[in-house]
């Protein structure tokens, strides 16, 4: 139980909860942790006097990414407080204070910092110490051994580490660093706080500060974050890819904390980038688009939903917002008509391997790229959309010609927009042809039940499937509608209370 308390931070958490006075707190588990769930909230109820006056509702199989705070699994018990454990994107929630428990994965300290100053004699760069959040607790003990072996052996470069940003989160629409980490030490009257709202990079003085996936770190505003080694200590999942891609023009190592060993090879990395360019370019061809909502709580995920409709009409396209929980390939093929699909999701998940999927998925970052013409790809990668949002309507198009590669007419072509100035009454009638020549291209099969003639709306390719649910062939009278059984699993409202 002692081991329960120190990993899970029990008295923090305790003290956390008894401090703001909170009645119902929802405790998320991923399902790799979900096995400690009852001693957690056992020794946490201990902790918290063992009386009623605290509810606590462990919450498991979230309704998007584990992640992420589940505030629609909160909202169902009325919770105040959700209390995460385990691996965390931190991104900015919408309603619901959150606290933070990363747990403490083991780590080598030793051949972690032997392997940290072979890397400062080899490099000609200076070192860049980040880490997965679950070793956040080691970093410490490494800064010390590190110390203490650079007194007796010769550092070439500054090795400098980042900090874990806050493990306490207030809801916020606007998610400055100052409003989600209220505890932070850094001053919280810096004007210059307003500009954090849109980059992960801010500059303060003569420092610029860099914040990712819950890290947080500084450098001279005279030095460029290309020029720094980043070592990453962690496994190879998303928030590594999350640092890899956004920093993509570093040089980027890798300390596997299983094998104890070092990993240079991050080209496939390179290789995702290369293949997300590839579905930019095919996604311009895309006429008709569906926004997929990948999550419901993260702050300003509502904004950046109508920015991506109105770039989208802008661009003279058709799109729809669907909402399915998690994506997969069955669920999106219930939509045929949709050419690409644009998935809203925090930074850490939202690259989709769509490989298997009828239609590519694409992020938030490469609709931009995609459907604002005269837009170029500089290298730059985001995938916080926070970073994208905007309180400007995006330009209707470049009154040039541009020359772009199209993947439906195989080979090049000139895209010419009109002037503002001018008036073109047909636009509506051209694009509505244009929509069904594309339409009629991708589905040459006079066989096919998708498509029925040249469908315009939503009701048209729904009536043009073969397959509709309760209505058409299968249409059943509403008053002859069976009503499935209520309550819990547990117990249902038709069966006898079990003793």
């Amino acid at each position: 139980m002692d081991n329960i308390s120190s990993r899970y931070e029990i008295p923090r958490t305790a003290e956390f909860l008894r401090g703001r006075a909170y009645t119902r707190v929802a405790l998320q588990f991923p399902d790799e942790l979900l096995k400690d769930a009852a001693p957690v909230s056992r020794a946490l109820r201990r902790e918290l006097g063992g009386g009623g006056g605290t509810k606590l509702f462990v919450m498991a199989d979230t309704a998007y990414n584990s992640c992420c705070v589940d505030e629609v699994g909160a909202s169902a018990i009325d919770a105040q407080c959700v209390v995460h454990y385990g691996h965390s994107c931190m991104s900015p929630t919408s309603n619901l204070p959150a606290f933070f428990v990363f747990g403490k994965a083991p780590l080598d300290v030793g051949a972690c910092c032997r392997s940290l100053l072979d890397c400062s004699r080899e490099s000609n760069k200076p070192i860049l110490v980040l880490c997965g959040l679950e070793y956040a607790h080691a970093l410490d003990d490494l800064k010390g051994a590190a110390a203490e072996l650079c007194k007796s052996d010769s550092c070439n470069h500054e090795i400098q580490y980042a900090d874990v940003m806050c493990s306490e989160m207030s809801p916020s629409s606007s998610p400055t660093a100052e409003e989600q980490c209220p505890q932070s030490n850094e001053s919280t009257h810096n004007d210059d706080l307003a500009n954090f709202v849109n980059s992960c990079c801010n500059v303060e003085g003569s420092m610029r500060k860099y914040n990712l996936g819950g890290l947080t770190w500084s450098i001279s505003i005279d030095e460029k974050i290309d020029d720094y080694l980043l070592y990453w200590i962690g496994e190879d999942n998303s928030a590594f890819a999350n640092v890899a891609l956004t920093f993509n023009k570093c040089d980027i190592v890798r300390y596997d904390t299983v094998a104890n060993q070092l990993s240079r090879d991050v080209s496939y990395l390179m290789k995702i980038l290369r293949r997300r360019y590839y579905l930019v370019e095919k996604a311009k061809d895309a006429n008709i688009i569906g926004i997929l909502v990948g999550t419901l709580g993260v702050a300003g995920y509502l904004d950046i939903i109508e920015q991506m409709k109105n770039l989208i009409k802008a661009a003279g396209k058709k799109s729809y917002t669907l909402v399915m929980g998690r994506p997969n390939s069955a669920k999106l093929a219930n939509f045929p008509e949709c050419e690409v699909f644009v998935y809203v999701s925090c930074a850490q998940t939202a690259l989709l391997d769509s490989k298997e999927f009828l239609a590519p998925v694409i992020t938030p970052f490469e609709a931009v790229l995609a459907f604002s013409r005269g837009r170029e790809w500089t290298g730059e990668y985001l995938l916080d959309f926070k970073d994208l949002i905007t309180s400007e309507k995006p330009e209707v198009a470049s009154r040039s010609k541009e020359a772009r590669f199209s993947f439906i007419k195989g080979g090049y072509v000139e895209d010419d927009f009109p002037q503002e100035n001018e008036e073109h009454p047909e636009t509506s009638l051209a694009l509505a042809e244009l929509t069904e020549k594309a339409l009629s291209v991708r589905n040459q099969n006079n066989d096919a039940v998708l498509y029925q003639g040249g469908a315009k709306s939503a009701i048209d390719y729904l009536k043009a499937r073969s397959y509709r649910g309760l209505t058409g062939e299968y249409e059943v009278a509403p008053d002859t509608v069976l009503i499935g059984r209520t309550g819990r699993a547990a117990v249902y409202s038709d069966e006898k209370t079990k003793q």
